[in-house]
C-alpha cells in the first residue's frame, strides 16, 4: 500500500494533506524518514509513525451512532440529509456505511462501519440477530396477549405477510398511551409500525436501542458517535460466528 493512501485511509486528511505533510519530513517508517508519498509499506508489518507516534493499522473501522431523527438511513440522498452526513470527517469516509436501515422518524443504535462482511452477516436473516426497540404506541395495550406472537409471528393481513416470532415487554399502559419494548429478529420495511397497525394502535415513538449483544450508549445523544471498542468489535462479531 502507498504510504500516502495508508495514512488518508486512518484519517490524517486527504491525499493532498498527507502528501505535504510526508514530504515534509515528519514521517518515519521502521525509524527511517519517508518523504516520498508514493513508498509502498506493508501495513501489517511495517512500523509507522508521525512526530514519534505510532500509528495502529486498522484495516476496518466502526462506530455506533445514535441516530437522530430527520436523517435518512443512506449515504447519499437529493432530497433529505443522511446519517453520513454526521460523519464528513472520519477516516476511509468514502468507505464507510450503514448497516441495515432506521425509518427518516426513528432514532437509536445503527451501526457505521467499513466491514462489508460484518454488515452482511448482521443483516442476513440466517443469523437470526435481534434488534431491540423501545416504543411508544396509542392507547392501552393491556388487553393484548402478546405471548401468542413470540411462537408463531403474527400475519399482516395489509402486507400478505407472517412475521417470525417476536417478543414485546409492556413497561407502563395508559388509556392515552402505552410504552413497550419489542425484539424482532427481520428487518422488513416498516415492520414494527406495520405490526402494532395490525394490532389496532399507532407508534408515536421509535427508538432502536440494541443490534445483538450490543446495546446503544446512553452517553450518546442523538446526532452523535463514537468508535466501537476492541471488546465491542469482537463480541458482535462472535455474534454471527466470524
Amino acid at each position: 500500500m502507498r504510504l500516502d493512501r495508508f495514512l488518508v485511509n486512518q484519517g490524517f486528511g486527504s491525499r493532498k494533506e498527507v502528501q505535504k505533510l510526508i514530504k515534509s519530513g515528519v514521517v518515519k517508517v521502521n525509524e527511517e524518514v519517508i518523504d516520498d508519498p508514493s513508498y509502498h509499506i506493508d501495513p501489517n508489518k511495517d512500523i509507522v509513525n508521525i512526530d514519534g507516534e505510532e500509528i495502529e493499522y486498522k484495516e476496518n473501522f466502526y462506530f455506533m451512532l445514535n441516530k437522530p431523527k430527520g436523517y435518512i438511513t443512506a449515504t447519499y440522498d437529493e432530497k433529505y440529509p443522511t446519517v453520513m452526513d454526521l460523519f464528513f470527517s472520519e477516516p476511509m469516509i468514502d468507505k464507510l456505511f450503514p448497516i441495515g436501515r432506521l425509518d427518516i422518524d426513528t432514532e437509536g443504535l445503527l451501526i457505521i462501519t467499513s466491514d462489508g462482511q460484518l454488515a452482511h452477516r448482521i443483516t442476513h436473516p440466517k443469523w437470526n440477530i435481534e434488534k431491540e426497540y423501545f416504543v411508544i404506541v396509542d392507547g392501552d395495550v393491556s388487553d393484548i396477549d402478546f405471548s401468542r406472537y413470540e411462537k408463531e409471528g403474527i400475519y399482516l393481513k395489509k402486507e400478505k405477510y407472517k412475521t417470525k416470532p417476536f417478543k414485546v415487554e409492556v413497561l407502563k399502559t395508559s388509556p392515552e398511551e402505552s410504552e413497550i419494548v419489542i425484539t424482532i429478529t427481520e428487518g422488513k420495511y416498516h415492520i414494527i409500525k406495520n405490526i402494532m397497525s395490525e394490532l389496532k394502535h399507532e407508534v408515536l415513538y421509535l427508538k432502536r436501542v440494541r443490534i445483538g449483544p450490543l446495546r446503544l450508549d446512553e452517553d450518546l445523544a442523538p446526532g452523535e458517535y463514537r468508535e466501537l471498542t476492541k471488546e465491542e468489535i469482537d463480541m458482535i462479531k462472535r455474534s454471527v460466528k466470524m
